[in-house]
């Protein structure tokens, strides 16, 4: 038993719907050659929205609200629409082998799938607490967040504790945003890291300062330099409290980990190339076999702006660009030049907005006012006289785009002293510059634009979510 497709988009997070509508907007297939093979039962949808608008105690996201396109204020995706365009969902079919070589892939349920181009988008897994020692992560109130059926978790176990204490495992992206919407549902938050502050990757001290006193402001307390070690939990199994390396016990009715997540490459190791734990791709997100792409978290690829290093970057922007551009090579490989992706990271919790751009590295010049309620403040990362970095909090969309052009151009500093008195004003004299040819595929908007514009539409407040995705929770 099996099928056969021209054209197999293998995974059914945020890549594989922006591959979806760049085929169709293309018309690079016929009805019936191309398919989305994913492990969920919904088509492709936005997972931002998972940490934001879908954890709303009232008016909160649902589905078919935010199925992709909609996070780049593109069209909406629905199932409906992949019908009326020709290409097929093979919804709830997990892929248990893949022989790029037979140019195959076997279902659980021994289907077998052929294809002529494959486009790998199976993103990223989340890192379980048992890979670091640590077990009894499979207890009723321990919350992942990674897809829809984790959302739902989270849900459900927030509302069986009003008012009670959850303790948040990880600074990270996950772990801010989930502490966000905890506190937005009257949860007091514990958030235990081992780092000296939080989203440490990206952060500076000066930072993550900010954003940490803020959110002490709405009751979220930080235990940070260290670890859990394990849980107690009552005769049902469920988790009463959390147990840190030096001994201290934090009471918890639930517990929401967040500690990284690993790219999902085990199908195709020992058949193609790996770099930074992810499928090594070209500028055409092309992988060491002719036929076979890769895209999203999953895709390791060349930064033109760091000299083409590679670089696997784990951000809903990078997957909505990379899938859209391997689409363009596919299609028409002769006008596509290599992606020119300007590397891109935002968020919102709260009231607050940020933005950064390039690469966080070099000497920090932070600018603005730290002190403000209503926060308009930002950095900029300096190597070797060049704008290697830029990250802004609370920019307006004209703001975003000058420090996304200064980044762009490696905008040059006479004066290191001189651009913190400049601060934002530099960026924004610097952006009125003639940009260079940014090498974009066929049809492409300059990046930096593209992604000031998604910045401000996607990186939409928790409450602009529950309001632009519907008022009705749809469960699944």
């Amino acid at each position: 038993m099996g099928r056969a497709f021209v054209h197999v988009i293998l995974g059914g997070g945020v890549a594989a719907g922006y591959a979806a509508l760049e085929f169709a907007r293309r018309g690079g297939y016929s009805r019936g050659e191309l398919c989305i093979i994913s492990e969920e039962t919904v088509a492709p949808y936005e997972r931002p929205a998972l940490s934001k608008g879908y954890l709303l105690p009232e008016g909160a996201a649902c589905l078919p609200g935010f199925h992709t396109c909609v996070g780049a204020n593109d069209e909406l995706l629905t199932a409906k629409w992949y019908k009326e365009n020709g290409i097929e969902l093979v919804l709830g079919t997990k892929v248990i082998t893949a022989d790029v070589r037979m140019k195959t892939l076997l279902t659980a349920t021994g289907e077998t799938i052929s294809y002529k181009n494959l486009i790998i988008a199976t993103g990223a897994r989340a890192l379980k607490l048992e890979e670091f020692g640590i077990s009894g992560s499979d207890a009723s109130n321990i919350c992942y967040l990674r897809n829809l059926d984790d959302a739902d978790k989270l849900v459900n176990v927030m509302k069986s504790c009003p008012g009670g204490n959850a303790v948040v495992i990880g600074g990270g992206y996950i772990g801010m945003e989930c502490a966000a919407a905890l506190v937005t549902n009257r949860i007091k938050v514990t958030m235990v890291f081992p780092e000296s502050h939080c989203m440490a990757r990206l952060f500076t001290p000066k930072i993550a300062e900010y954003y940490e006193n803020y959110y002490t402001s709405k009751g979220v307390t930080f235990v940070k330099g260290t670890v859990l070690t394990s849980f107690e939990k009552d005769s049902t199994g469920k988790v009463t409290s959390v147990i840190l390396k030096d001994g201290k016990h934090l009471p918890a009715d639930m517990v929401v980990v967040g500690i990284g997540i690993r790219a999902s490459t085990g199908l195709f190791e020992g058949q193609l190339l790996m770099e930074q734990g992810g499928i090594k791709v070209n500028g055409q997100m092309l992988t060491s076999d002719g036929s076979v792409y890769a895209v999203g978290d999953v895709a390791a690829f060349p930064i033109k702006l760091f000299d083409g290093v590679i670089r696997r970057l784990e951000h809903v922007d990078s997957a909505r660009r990379t899938a859209r551009h391997a689409v363009a090579a596919i299609l028409e490989p002769s006008k596509t030049k290599d992606i020119d992706y300007l590397p891109f990271f935002y968020s919102r919790v709260f009231t607050l907005s940020w933005q950064f751009y390039g690469n966080n590295t070099g000497e920090v010049v932070h600018f603005g006012d730290f002190t403000n309620s209503s926060p308009r403040f930002g950095a900029y990362w300096v190597d070797k006289s060049r704008i290697r970095g830029a990250f802004l909090e609370g920019g307006s969309r004209e703001e975003y785009e000058a420090i996304s052009n200064v980044v762009r151009r490696k905008a040059k500093v006479i004066n290191i002293a001189e651009l913190e008195k400049q601060g934002l004003m530099f960026a924004i004299q610097e952006s009125q510059k003639d940009l260079p040819d940014g090498g974009l595929a066929l049809g492409e908007k300059p990046t930096y634009v593209w992604h000031a514009t998604a910045g401000v539409i996607a990186a939409a407040s928790i409450a602009a979510f529950g309001y632009w995705y519907g008022r009705k929770r749809r469960r699944w």
